[in-house]
């Protein structure tokens, strides 16, 4: 297929394939996009091709600083953002009146972005900032492709999906919540996830943190409330540490700001459980091997945390963020959990319902093997390469 799709193009080697990418706000929606970007660049330098890229976003955004990063020319656009709530009435809000009032001219100024590029297909993985660029797709009769990362179509996407040429969903449970005609051009390709993070060794985790106090024989728990930290999963955990570390190793990843309080924690540790606690503010280029050594994750359950540990086939406690929009994270969690892919908390959180959650999988290996088979089934390691396929497929003309 690789070859094929590649070789159907309708242009010559000697013209770069153009992309236009947008999405951003959060790493949920940036990260899949320059993983999908990455993909897309060595498929076509296999063959000799080159790729040009414009990421479009909002200026000083997270989206803006990975395209320097990553030496990707950046165009700005204006947006509007809804805030959303329950109550109609507090959606008609000063605040979102201004912002909407900034929708046209994020529209033309899309529109001119896109115009000016003359890209071959633009891909949207979610944001406000992708709608302008996508609906400037659709006028200047430039396929386009959308992303979905969760469950359930974001706001975002669900203004797109009619428009699109193709919507690219990371599940088979999204295809029944698409709108009908977004079913007919639908496709599961599943999140991207960064290839580094599939080639993790547990051994390199153990020299890099120096982690040599750990019992091997015990499993090992990964807790990590994201880069922030989460204060609820902090709490919940210190408060059930020493009888978590009499039945596991456990690195913690809190957040900078909760570094010093869980260290006062961890100081009053006997020795022997001590040395099986790892506390770190922050885990950056070791993660892929972290993810290798954990037997269990505990963690939000946002769309690259659950694409990350369904690849690798983790069994994982998901404490979902209550304030995720659309309750997203909840969503992603339930059904994982459905599948016996996952162990969800979806109430209340405590030390105790932790406890709970975590016990049987810390006793019963056989147990957390299963959920780890299952999380398995659900991971699509491939994501990137098949979004590719079909970024590729909508220029040649053909399906993925």
């Amino acid at each position: 297929m690789v070859s094929d799709l590649v070789s159907s193009l309708p242009f010559g080697p000697e013209r770069a394939f153009r992309l236009i990418v947008s999405g951003g706000g959060t790493g949920g929606h940036t990260y899949p996009a320059l993983t999908a970007v990455r993909a897309l660049a060595a498929r076509l330098a296999v063959h000799g091709r080159a790729l040009e890229v414009l990421w479009v976003g909002t200026a000083g955004s997270l989206e803006e600083r990975v395209a320097a990063g990553e030496g990707i020319t950046f165009a700005p656009v204006v947006t509007g953002k809804i805030r959303r709530s329950s109550n109609p009435l507090k959606m008609l809000s000063v605040a979102n009146a201004k912002d909407m009032g900034r929708v046209p001219l994020g529209a033309a100024q899309a529109r001119s972005i896109v115009s000016d590029f003359h890209p071959d297909v633009v891909l949207g993985t979610g944001g406000y900032v992708a709608v302008p660029i996508g609906l400037a797709a659709r006028v200047c009769r430039v396929p386009l492709v959308i992303h979905e990362q969760t469950v359930r179509l974001g706001l975002a996407n669900k203004a797109l999906a009619r428009a699109a040429a193709r919507v690219a969903v990371s599940s088979e449970a999204s295809l029944p919540l698409l709108p009908g005609s977004a079913r007919r051009t639908a496709v599961v390709t599943g999140n991207p996830v960064r290839p580094e993070v599939l080639a993790g060794s547990a051994d390199k985790a153990v020299a890099a943190l120096g982690l040599y106090g750990f019992d091997r024989r015990l499993p090992t728990v990964y807790v990590t409330g994201g880069a922030q930290g989460a204060r609820q999963i902090n709490q919940a955990v210190g408060a059930v540490l020493p009888w978590l570390l009499e039945r596991a190793n456990v690195v913690h990843q809190c957040g900078p700001t909760a570094v010093e309080e869980l260290s006062a924690q961890a100081a009053t540790l006997p020795e022997a459980l001590a040395a099986r606690y790892f506390l770190t503010g922050f885990v950056g280029p070791e993660l892929p091997d972290v993810l290798a050594l954990a037997d269990v994750v505990v963690s939000r359950s946002g769309a690259g945390t659950i694409a990350e540990i369904t690849a690798l086939g983790k069994a994982s406690v998901l404490v979902p963020l209550a304030t995720s929009a659309g309750n997203e994270q909840a969503h992603n969690a339930g059904h994982l959990q459905q599948a016996g892919a996952a162990v969800a908390l979806l109430g209340n959180v405590t030390p105790e319902t932790l406890r709970e959650a975590v016990s049987p999988l810390l006793a019963d290996p056989e147990r957390r093997a299963e959920v780890a088979r299952q999380a398995r089934a659900h991971g699509r390691p491939e994501a990137a390469e098949l979004l590719v396929d079909v970024l590729l497929s909508v220029v040649a003309g053909g399906r993925p």
